[in-house]
């Protein structure tokens, strides 16, 4: 095959075009990575990985807080917020490195510049002034997506941060504004109310968490008002007034009331708008609705030999939703037989604030929505025994069945390590396992885990420990 033609071109290295990549040359393909910035995209060095650094940080901080609890002393616990940062962005830069190994060790070859469509199996790609050609059989685009702004309330990288600036502060503000209560929003206000922030939280909808089960929201906002945040639901934030070294917010709190509220700093979090500009799309007859490409369960375009993979494909906005993405994409262009096309309603979310939130498959309120008759139950982290000897007992388990078939319809938790505990689920949910199976699993004790059992249990009137 001639220079700079492949079989495969991938445009964006995040977690679904590297992996797209890595899996294209594991199956034979020639595959080229196409990357502007830095390799392993947004999540890895500036969203899913910095950021659990910082939490990190901020948990054991939490704990060493609260030492006496468990028997144990320390004299003048404190923080240097310089090295909070620095050991973010080292695991950021090792698992950079990590990805450049990975892509030569599967013999991809990484092209720098920015790329852009440039006719059927062609890429033109532009780096330092000067331009080069490459084709491809196949295009993979996985652009990714960046904050979206709002007008008047627009980041300015000072007084008014995005997450980039969010992740990498001087020091840590006395005050703060978080704009927006998804996964994004609320782990930045967990991680700087554990730092010592005064945290004031914004949410348009009526709940923190909007995406997640009702019930867990409620708990979520239950415990993080305990911690001391203050949180505005069905409310909005109307205007920035912006002074050297503060930002005056007003804020519609609906129904004819207002506030006025001065904080060190802002972060905005009101979700992400996709990166469809100059790639040449709409030239080449790609379809962009809402500043999303529009793809079918196999990840393609309408354009033959176009695909579109992860945050730029559209909700839900996770890498590891990419990442399976970039798996498909790549075996279907290999050919391969007997594929499962993408089934979002097992994809899992997890947010990693305090206490952590996860959920897989359908709300209550969604399942009886779409006309489910539902089986639902719950266990309470204080009737766990691990829970109990971790100093854990804030938490739940719920979890969603049909009535008339006993299918998983949805898991969902909030509670300590909860972000690792709903793969259990997750990979029930793929299996089609019913509450049978389930009922007869043995869960190790003592464990978390116990706990999964016991909500299935409970679902049934069968619940052991509660």
């Amino acid at each position: 095959m001639a220079e700079n033609s492949f079989d495969v071109a991938v445009i964006g290295s995040g977690p679904g075009g590297y992996v797209a990549a890595i899996r294209a040359a594991q199956l034979g393909l020639s595959v080229a990575i196409i990357e502007r910035d830095q390799l392993g995209g947004i999540c890895l060095n500036w969203g899913c990985i910095p950021t659990k650094a910082l939490l990190r940080s901020a948990e054991v901080f939490h704990l060493a807080q609260h030492l006496d609890a468990f028997g144990l002393a320390a004299d003048n616990v404190r923080f240097d917020a310089a090295k909070i940062v620095k050991r973010s962005r080292d695991v950021a830069s090792r698992l950079n490195m990590g990805v450049k190994h990975l892509l030569k060790k599967n013999k991809v070859t990484v092209i720098e510049g920015a790329a852009a469509l440039a006719g059927k199996g062609k890429i033109s790609v532009t780096a330092n002034g000067k331009a080069q050609d490459v084709t491809a059989k196949n295009i993979i685009l996985a652009t990714g997506a960046r904050a979206r702004q709002m007008p008047g309330l627009e980041t300015d990288g000072k007084l008014v941060w995005s997450y980039r600036e969010a992740m990498v502060p001087d020091a840590i503000p006395k005050s703060l504004l978080v704009v927006g209560s998804g996964a994004i929003g609320i782990e930045f206000a967990s991680f700087y109310r554990t730092m010592g922030s005064d945290v004031t939280v914004v949410e348009l909808l009526d709940r923190v968490l909007p995406v997640e089960d009702a019930e867990i929201s409620a708990l979520a906002r239950k415990a993080f008002e305990k911690q001391g945040m203050k949180i505005h639901t069905g409310a909005s934030v109307t205007g920035l007034s912006r002074g050297v070294d503060n930002v005056t917010a007003k804020i519609d709190l609906g129904g004819g009331k207002t506030e006025t509220l001065g904080v060190a700093r802002v972060i905005m979090a009101v979700g992400i708008t996709g990166n469809v500009e100059n790639l040449g799309l709409e030239a080449a007859g790609v379809k962009i609705e809402k500043s999303h490409v529009v793809v079918n369960e196999w990840c393609e375009t309408g354009v033959p030999g176009v695909y579109a993979i992860g945050d730029l494909a559209g909700p839900p906005w996770l890498a590891h939703k990419a990442s399976h993405e970039g798996v498909i994409a790549a075996e279907r262009i290999a050919g391969l037989k007997g594929l499962h096309p993408m089934d979002k309603s097992n994809v899992p979310g997890c947010t990693y604030c305090m206490p952590q939130v996860a959920s897989v498959g359908l709300t209550e309120a969604a399942a009886k929505a779409a006309g489910r008759e539902v089986r639902v139950g719950r266990f309470p982290f204080a009737g766990n025994g691990k829970a109990i000897a971790m100093g854990e007992t804030e938490g739940l388990v719920k979890t969603v069945f049909d009535a008339k078939t006993g299918e998983l319809l949805g898991a969902h938790m909030i509670g300590a390590e909860v972000t690792e505990l709903i793969q259990g689920y997750c990979v029930a949910k793929s299996l089609e396992t019913t509450e049978a199976e389930l009922m007869h699993t043995i869960f190790a004790h003592p464990t978390l885990s116990e706990m999964m059992h016991e909500s299935v249990l409970d679902a049934y009137g069968r619940v052991i420990h509660f």
